[in-house]
């Protein structure tokens, strides 16, 4: 009988990575991508100048990091005048999402090539069901899951030779190991591994390693006694049901014992599409009513236009708002008929705004569209609503 094989491929600093690729005198050197960094400028020698984190001001998070930047405290999602702190001389670079989902394409090709049973779980890593990929399943005396090992620096291998860069994969019985696995042995790490490798490789890591369990749930944890994932092994389960509830408290009990029986889903459909923005500065609903009012109109006509490039139309059109006492507020209407329409997602939005009272500053500002459903399908039932006498027109693109 065939052992299930999951693997899950991490790429290693992506963003940074792919960056490097562009600017190849920086490997090595502590480099920060986010906030809003200047593009490297070309000096009087010709040879480019970048940008230092020590100079930058204003209210950007860090979107990722090199590994050297790492090892001065650097991480994703931190404030990026807080890094400047720790890590003045760091270079600093924009985003480039663009570049980034090219080389995600890229590396997601390659993978498929070899095993196309593949759940894609963002712009930089992915779940691949080994189990019937040839070769998976041999063994050697010694080592039963040899050809599980081999697979793995195999795509290891074609990743690097279609893009340049590095990744990490793990290859357990199941995705809740296998994404564990993936990041034990960073950067360019193979980590294959059974349930017997639980004891020596997975309990003694602290127990917030396991995806799934959040910030609140790891502090209720720790102030439970429970640090490491071995801790949460031995804890009974029905005390963990008692102090977590039924469905968290018994998920809590199989993942510290590494049960998981989750599919690699091949395709799912996406729930939302939405766009948002952090401000530099604080703006005021009023005195920088202009400024809002464009940023507003581009996030709309963004998330038209990724609309339009995955093929959806949404009824539901919300926005989101958070001010500078970080308190988030979320509003949202649902049209008769879905859309695509930079224009009407525009007017459905400006109504959702008008039902808050917008009484302090804004540094964050977002429009989503939701019930998505695929273009044709809304234009299957447009057609056949035509038919009934029931004129339904359906506005989907601001040249139609």
């Amino acid at each position: 009988m065939s052992r299930r094989l999951i693997a899950h491929l991490d790429m290693d600093a992506f963003y940074a990575s792919v960056e490097l690729l562009r600017y190849p005198d920086l490997r090595g050197q502590p480099v920060v991508i986010g906030g809003r960094g200047s593009a490297p400028q070309p000096g009087a020698d010709g040879r480019l100048r970048y940008a230092r984190l020590g100079g930058y001001a204003g209210r950007g998070v860090v979107t990722t990091a090199t590994y050297e930047a790492r090892a001065l405290g650097v991480h994703s999602a931190m404030g990026m005048m807080k890094a400047a702190a720790l890590a003045p001389h760091a270079i600093m670079l924009p985003v480039d999402f663009d570049r980034y989902r090219h080389y995600s394409r890229l590396f997601k090709a390659a993978v498929a090539e070899i095993a196309p049973c593949i759940e894609d779980r963002g712009i930089d890593e992915i779940y691949i069901d080994l189990t019937d990929v040839a070769g998976a399943q041999d063994g050697r005396e010694g080592d039963p899951l040899a050809g599980a090992r081999e697979l793995a620096r195999t795509i290891q291998a074609r990743v690097r030779a279609a893009t340049g860069l590095s990744c990490s994969i793990g290859v357990t019985p199941n995705k809740l190991l296998s994404k564990l696995c993936s990041d034990l042995d960073k950067p360019g790490g193979i980590v294959v591994a059974t349930h017997d490798d639980l004891p020596a490789r997975i309990w003694p890591l602290p127990a917030r390693r396991i995806n799934g369990i959040g910030p609140k749930a790891a502090a209720r944890l720790e102030s439970l006694g429970i640090h490491t994932v071995g801790d949460l092994a031995r804890a009974d389960r029905q005390w963990l049901v008692e102090h977590f509830g039924a469905s968290y408290g018994a998920w809590l009990n199989d993942a510290a014992h590494g049960r998981d029986e989750r599919p690699v889903v091949t395709f799912s459909e996406p729930k939302s599409i939405s766009r948002e923005t952090t401000f530099e500065r604080d703006l005021h609903p009023r005195l920088d009513r202009g400024i809002l009012g464009e940023v507003f109109t581009r996030l709309c006509t963004r998330v038209a236009a990724d609309l339009a490039r995955k093929g959806y139309v949404g009824r539901t059109i919300g926005i989101k708002l958070r001010d500078d006492r970080f308190r988030t507020v979320t509003r949202d209407l649902t049209l008769d008929r879905p859309t695509a329409d930079a224009a009407e997602i525009r007017r459905a939005a400006g109504a959702c705004l008008k039902r808050v009272a917008l009484d302090r500053r804004l540094r964050l500002l977002g429009v989503r569209v939701g019930s998505l459903c695929r273009l044709e399908d809304a234009a299957a039932v447009a057609r056949a609503r035509d038919a009934a006498g029931d004129p339904y027109t359906l506005p989907l693109f601001e040249s139609e």
